[in-house]
């Protein structure tokens, strides 16, 4: 048995189902359990729609929800001709659900609205595409994952019940004369059939977590890139392809912000010695990248980019020393919030943060950070983070930069410059 995730990029439209399709056809002896996101930037235009909800914007929330539902509306009618087809009455429920959900008023608790909202993306994602997978001669069977993946009420961020979900999980993931099992990513339930998420872009979370309590053979995470590559093309040029990389460099590569794999996705899989392709669903038969317990002599050097960084600075202020209560009081709040740290200095009478651009969660994290401490903040920044660097990997970035902060290690350098324009 296998497990695969398919990211929103590999089916935006109806011709990336129907590649989707093709891709699990070379697999037809196999038992897949393919994990699916939102389709295309859907979690984008669901996350507008939630703004808009909690704001009460209802002219923002309307144009939002229709674009939302125009857009799979398209998928469907050129996915399945026969108007008369389940899928039609299907994807139609979902949408009503959606719609009395958007009709009551918004608690007090945004990450609680947005949990309650956000998953309706994967949930019509999975919904058509395993319709069309039993048209196109894959018999598959939709199982909603929120029955199985258990976790507590930390809205947003949810923390998965590993005992409880691994028995459901057994119980409820039967293949049971077909071969392919469809279920959503990024989602799970409390004890009380609440719906929580996983932490944005956690599909690949959800692939390992599968994988790791069906004891999987292995877990095929599919990209529009060849697979890991030393940088994002999208700040890079000339980037190189990594053929392997050992769990710990995955897991680092993934702590420091690259964009191909979820952070939490290393471990479950670690635990259980499974191995982690990432591949190309445009060029599926290309070899990709193999994540395992692996070797290597050297390691090309990899780049990883956090666009529109924030530098916090906290100091106290009667002018006292950083000590361990100032620091729990800081990271009191910073968990409160729900606000991760990138990168963190201190001194004798200043402690530095930098942390992702989320307006959202800044205004409140400062508003009671500015209730016990002089606070001030810097946005506009760019943290890079090389592994196994040296000096000409420094030198090429910091072209038209100027340097804010460093901190190295023997084999990580984290840089927070500001571009110079």
């Amino acid at each position: 048995m296998i497990v695969f995730k398919f990211g929103g990029a590999s089916v935006k439209n109806a011709e990336a189902v129907r590649n989707m399709a093709s891709i699990l056809k070379r697999y037809k002896d196999e038992q897949i359990v393919v994990v699916v996101s939102a389709m295309g930037k859907t979690t984008n235009a669901m996350e507008a729609i939630i703004e808009a909800f909690t704001a009460k914007k209802k002219t923002s929330l309307k144009k939002a929800f229709m674009g939302l539902r125009s857009y799979h509306d398209e998928i469907v009618k050129g996915l399945f001709k026969d108007e008369a087809h389940p899928v039609y009455a299907a994807v139609e429920d979902l949408f009503t659900g959606l719609e009395d959900l958007l009709d009551k008023e918004p608690t007090l608790n945004f990450d609680y609205d947005y949990d309650q909202l956000i998953g309706y993306g994967e949930l019509l994602s999975t919904t058509i595409i395993s319709h069309y997978l039993n048209v196109a001669g894959l018999p598959s069977r939709w199982i909603d994952v929120r029955r199985s993946l258990k976790t507590d009420n930390h809205w947003r961020e949810a923390r998965i019940d590993w005992d409880l979900s691994a028995e459901l999980v057994q119980k409820h993931f039967d293949f049971n004369e077909v071969k392919i099992l469809i279920t959503q990513g990024f989602l799970a339930s409390t004890i009380n059939n609440q719906t929580t998420s996983l932490g944005r872009e956690g599909s690949d979370y959800t692939a390992a977590i599968l994988a790791y309590m069906l004891r999987a053979d292995h877990v095929t995470i599919w990209k529009d890139v060849p697979g890991v590559l030393n940088a994002d093309p999208k700040y890079f040029d000339d980037t190189i392809l990594l053929d392997k990389l050992s769990y710990l460099d995955a897991t680092e590569l993934a702590y420091f912000g690259t964009s191909v794999i979820h952070p939490k996705t290393i471990k479950p899989l670690q635990n259980r010695n499974i191995n982690l392709y990432v591949k190309s669903f445009k060029d599926p038969g290309a070899p990709g990248t193999k994540i395992g317990n692996l070797r290597y002599d050297s390691m090309t050097p990899s780049f990883i980019f956090r666009m529109d960084q924030v530098l916090i600075r906290v100091s106290p202020r009667d002018f006292s020393f950083i000590n361990e209560d100032n620091l729990h009081k800081i990271f009191g709040i910073l968990n409160e919030h729900g606000m991760k740290i990138n990168m963190m200095q201190n001194s004798a009478i200043s402690f530095k943060m930098i942390v992702n651009n989320d307006k959202r969660k800044l205004r409140a994290v400062v508003d009671d950070l500015e209730e016990a401490f002089k606070v001030a903040y810097q946005t506009g920044l760019e943290l890079v983070t090389i592994r196994y660097f040296d000096q000409s990997t420094i030198d090429r970035v910091m072209i038209n930069k100027e340097l804010i902060l460093e901190q190295r290690g023997s084999q990580n350098i984290e840089l927070l410059i500001r571009d110079l324009g």
